[in-house]
């Protein structure tokens, strides 16, 4: 170890504990996030899909673990040791399988805590603890407490916090821009609809706009790192050094996700259970396609097998109104420069994430210091 920091167990470091209730309040149309083991992701709570509560159960739900700024949410099952901290300006429930870590702040730097339960030395200590199970892998409560990590100075922790939550929040914008951005450009294709629906504008089957092409085998040792992004039904799954489609282009899953439409910015590789859209000459417009394919309920034109899938031919069959050539242009001439700022900030935040994560365990050892 790079540093002489004291190895001490969270709860002599100050850290507490806190249990979820152990039930399940019905879901609300809207109202509270609860909280589920979904939703830690990266570090991160993403709240897309949060199951909602009413303001009564989100008081009955937090008598006796609500949630404070820079708490971290933990997760005992199906992913344990996986964390997320609480944002300051979050309101939420506890799911079960969570439980909460709160740093006291008299011997913790509360911020400090998200950081230190990222570390290779807290995996290391969920790997020691862990209980192997014939459904589910889980912490125990009773063990969480008694993880040793190496603890900084508290000026130390400050500085360390400050170093990674700076990086991490210029992630966090990039990310908020990039929501407003794409509610700009779908804004525009719902003025665009309207206007057609208004003026009568034909209608074309899909079949007639698109070809639906399949996606290739991507055997896995043949994946190598690289810059060009791997698409499967579900959107991203990693890097390869190879392109299979020139970008930009349109990614529809096949099977597992029939009718996710993911966007590429670049060149590509749709792996087998995707197809990819190569436009018709009825209409070139790649941005107006993308989000006419993701109107459509493409996901129930499902292929009649053990796994879902969509039916191509079926899609083919869907009808979809198409605008005028000028109106096209229009509209392309709005959402590029739009969709050009997505990419600019989604490689931005690409770099910030491998700073981040490679300045984080040598941080944490003391490997490299900050001057705090």
């Amino acid at each position: 170890m790079a540093a002489d920091w004291p190895v001490l167990s969270l709860r002599d470091a100050g850290v507490s504990l806190i249990d979820c209730d152990h039930r399940t309040p019905p879901p609300a149309e809207s109202g509270y996030p609860y909280i589920a083991i979904p939703q830690i992701k990266h570090g991160r709570l993403e709240l897309g899909d949060v199951r909602r509560i009413t303001r009564e159960h989100f008081v009955d739900w937090t008598r006796k673990a609500r949630p404070q700024p820079f708490d971290v949410i933990l997760s005992r099952r199906c992913n344990p040791g996986e964390t997320a901290f609480v944002p300051p300006d979050l309101e939420c429930a506890l799911g079960q399988n969570l439980v909460l870590l709160r740093a006291d702040a008299s011997r913790m730097f509360v911020p400090f805590l998200r950081w230190l339960v990222r570390s290779p030395d807290w995996w290391e200590q969920v790997g020691k603890f862990i209980n192997v199970g014939a459904v589910f892998d889980s912490l125990r409560c009773a063990d969480i407490p008694n993880f040793e990590l190496p603890i900084p100075p508290q000026h130390e922790q400050r500085a360390i916090a400050g170093v990674l939550g700076a990086l991490d929040d210029k992630i966090e914008l990039n990310r908020r821009m990039n929501e407003t951005l794409e509610a700009l450009a779908q804004a525009e294709f719902g003025r665009v609809m309207e206007e057609g629906r208004a003026k009568g504008w034909r209608a074309e089957k899909l079949g007639d706009l698109i070809e639906l092409a399949y996606g290739a085998a991507l055997k896995e040792e043949i994946r190598r790192p690289g810059s060009i992004p791997v698409f499967g039904s579900n959107g991203q799954i990693g890097w390869h050094d190879q392109s299979l489609v020139k970008g930009p282009g349109i990614v529809v899953g096949r099977k597992g996700n029939p009718g996710i439409v993911t966007w590429a910015h670049t060149d590509f590789f749709p792996i087998d259970t995707t197809f990819y859209v190569v436009p018709k000459t009825v209409c070139r417009s790649l941005y107006f396609l993308y989000y006419a394919l993701r109107d459509q309920d493409l996901a129930s034109l499902g292929a009649d097998s053990a796994v879902p899938g969509l039916n191509r031919n079926m899609a083919y069959l869907s009808e979809q109104i198409v605008p005028p050539p000028a109106v096209l242009e229009q509209f392309d001439k709005i959402v590029a420069p739009l969709y050009a700022r997505i990419h600019a900030n989604d490689e931005e935040s690409r770099t910030l994430a491998a700073l981040r994560d490679a300045l984080l365990p040598k941080l944490l050892s003391g490997a490299v210091r900050v001057k705090a």
